[in-house]
């Protein structure tokens, strides 16, 4: 057994509350079916967003999902380096798992998929 990361990252069009939320559940949901996670196998859950999203916590949508009451959330801004992803919210969730570091599986949606092309051709391949 041993404590993997796995990266997850969205966008979303508007700064409103319940996109954001959303967007996160969907970004956490995706995450977790991907790599068959639950709420007792995960250590921590580090979420960012950039500075253009300030209407809530994404963290906030994350609590409220069944199951999920313990698990231990951040929430933090993102380094605001230029030419960055506008609308962003990233996730960096550790997992107690007995997967190889190649068998995780990193999800990127919407725009964020620019971020690491690399890892959507890999898995599509």
């Amino acid at each position: 057994m041993w404590v993997r990361g796995i990266r997850g990252a969205t966008t979303v069009h508007n700064n409103e509350e319940e996109e954001i939320l959303q967007a996160a559940v969907e970004l956490m949901n995706e995450l977790v079916a991907k790599n068959d996670v639950h709420p007792e196998d995960i250590c921590s859950v580090l979420v960012t967003t950039t500075h253009d999203l300030t209407a809530t916590f994404p963290a906030k949508a994350i609590r409220q999902m069944p199951g999920w009451e313990l698990v231990p959330l951040m929430c933090s801004l993102e380094i605001p380096v230029q030419p960055s992803l506008p609308k962003c919210i990233r996730l960096m969730v550790h997992v107690n798992t007995s997967k190889r570091q190649d068998e995780i599986q990193h999800v990127f949606l919407n725009g964020a998929k620019a971020l690491r092309p690399d890892i959507i051709a890999e898995k599509k391949g």
